[in-house]
């Protein structure tokens, strides 16, 4: 694990998964659940059309979200998604040294440095496991995500949370920790001071299009993070997403997707493994992250054949060896493994 304070020029912050996929290309770039979202959902979204003449009222989604986390309401600000989440975080806040903790989402870091914060990386090493003493003492803004993209690496909640100190915003993405059964290393219910969860619920309802999520902290970042975000930011659909998908009956519905989904990717991560190449141990979230000699010759040979996958070289601590492989059904992933044997891997 190193520290570096300088920026890659030839590292494309802003190049994301869907930039992969093209006209006639299977996805396995972009890691949102396929098949999304379902009729109940899909019903109440087209039913909050007729409601579009009044401007949005955040209060029932905001309450949904306090319940579903055990947080008073104002610790929640409902978010165009979690990247809006990340450009208010970089509006609000002025670190005098803010630490990136990579690989992750890059985002984060566009956002502050397109407000002008330096950005320093914390990059990750063996099995991108997070040792806290490498985060820089006197870094007064960490961003650090949980189960993290691209990478699949759940960190312990305790070590998270030993990061927060007097002095220092620690901001966790858990956009992916619904992937997780139980979620037992998420911070969203326990909140220490000084500590940002940001959640998204684009990738298990597959609501990409719709920009629906929230974050949760103290009631004085909170307010910090109103005060940067435009008036009425969220939709009146995105409003009826947030209620609906923190129901007790749409969490149990995930938690149950993510027991499927997690049982599935166990066995592509072994079958891949067992072919020689190297995962990143222990992924608990709906991708995983490889490493295949020449991944970009790899990558162009899939698209010839049909199948977009996400380059890796664009993640910061990663490199042209390294691919994304979102997870999807049985029959999807044996397409994938079949092409990939005729490519001799």
């Amino acid at each position: 694990m190193h520290t570096d304070g300088s920026a890659d020029e030839d590292i494309d912050l802003r190049h994301h998964g869907d930039t992969e996929v093209g006209e006639g290309l299977r996805d396995y770039a972009v890691n949102v659940r396929t098949g999304m979202p379902p009729d109940w959902l899909a019903d109440r979204l087209r039913a909050a059309i007729s409601d579009l003449a009044a401007y949005p009222d955040p209060s029932a989604a905001r309450r949904a979200a306090a319940r579903r986390h055990g947080r008073a309401t104002e610790e929640v600000l409902l978010t165009a998604g979690a990247a809006e989440a990340f450009v208010l975080i970089a509006r609000a806040l002025r670190p005098r040294r803010a630490a990136v903790v990579h690989p992750q989402f890059t985002e984060p870091e566009s956002a502050l440095r397109a407000a002008g914060h330096a950005v320093e990386r914390v990059v990750l090493g063996k099995d991108f496991a997070l040792v806290p003493s490498a985060v820089p003492e006197d870094a007064d803004l960490v961003v650090i995500g949980n189960p993290t993209n691209p990478t699949s690496v759940l960190h312990p909640a305790a070590a998270i949370a030993g990061l927060a100190r007097p002095g220092r915003t620690v901001v966790v993405d858990e956009a992916f920790m619904d992937c997780v059964p139980g979620e037992p290393e998420s911070l969203a219910g326990r909140l220490p001071g000084g500590v940002i969860v940001v959640r998204s619920l684009t990738k298990t309802w597959g609501l990409a299009g719709l920009r629906a999520g929230y974050v949760l902290a103290e009631p004085r970042l909170i307010a910090a993070l109103a005060e940067a975000q435009p008036l009425w930011a969220v939709s009146t659909p995105a409003l009826v997403a947030v209620e609906e998908c923190l129901a007790p009956a749409a969490i149990a519905e995930a938690e149950a997707w993510a027991a499927r989904m997690g049982a599935e990717r166990d066995r592509l991560a072994a079958e891949l493994a067992g072919r020689g190449l190297y995962v990143v141990p222990e992924a608990r979230a709906s991708f995983l992250c490889l490493r295949v000699p020449d991944a970009l010759g790899i990558r162009a040979l899939l698209r010839e054949r049909g199948f977009a996958i996400r380059r890796g070289d664009t993640f910061p601590g990663l490199g042209p060896d390294w691919l994304r492989v979102a997870v999807r059904d049985r029959a999807a992933n044996d397409a994938l493994l079949e092409v990939l044997g005729e490519l001799g891997i």
